[in-house]
């Protein structure tokens, strides 16, 4: 998985010329830090199909704002530089990403 930052996230998310699954997280966010070894499998899983990338919400406060997320875990996915679905709370479970992941390939 890809670390971006306010720095790196045009060139890594926006101009990716694959689609981009973007995992917004915490590291005070307990439900983050348990999907997180879940995450790197379906990251390694979808390689050369969807890029995966992380998001560390508290060094990143704008950004984040700029991205309308108002809480932990969220994850954004997009193709062509653009968010096309989002799942956050309750509804970030490893099969629910998976599922949105493939709608991208």
């Amino acid at each position: 998985m890809i670390e971006v930052n306010k720095d790196n996230y045009e060139e890594e998310v926006l101009k990716s010329n694959m689609p981009v699954l973007v995992d917004l997280w915490g590291p005070k966010c307990g439900p983050c830090l348990a999907l997180m070894p879940q995450v790197e499998e379906l990251a390694n899983e979808f390689e050369g199909k969807v890029k995966f990338c992380k998001l560390n919400v508290a060094d990143n406060r704008k950004l984040v704002i700029s991205l309308r997320v108002m809480g932990v875990p969220t994850f954004l996915f997009y193709k062509g530089g653009e968010i096309v679905d989002r799942l956050s709370g309750a509804d970030a479970v490893p099969d629910s990403i998976r599922a949105k992941a493939e709608k991208l390939v």
